[in-house]
């Protein structure tokens, strides 16, 4: 990823939502296409000079989203632009067919 995030401390925001905001606007614009590998949360923290776990808390928040997907240990990448919809179609699904079982009981 050759485009670059910035974390301003003296914002009111949390530096996780910065980083979780600027990510979004990346993916949401085309600029991180579905399929591109987001930096580790190593590469990233340093780069930022931040702490792991705060580029974590952005990844886990992008991941909520359905934004990005886990690779495992290979890392995690952009979800295609389907991927938030089909996440939350997923859920409705599991949802409504727990709420059937439980009316057959």
């Amino acid at each position: 990823m050759k485009t670059t995030i910035r974390v301003n401390r003296k914002r009111p925001e949390s530096m996780t939502k910065q980083i979780t905001d600027q990510l979004t606007g990346l993916i949401e614009s085309g600029v991180m296409s579905a399929g591109e590998y987001l930096p580790s949360e190593r590469d990233l923290a340093n780069t930022l000079k931040v702490a792991r776990n705060v580029v974590r808390g952005s990844y886990e928040n992008l991941m909520k989203a359905g934004r990005v997907q886990s690779e495992g240990r290979k890392g995690r990448t952009v979800r295609s632009a389907g991927g938030k919809k089909r996440a939350g179609a997923a859920k409705s699904s599991a949802k409504g067919a727990a709420a059937s079982k439980a009316r057959k009981k």
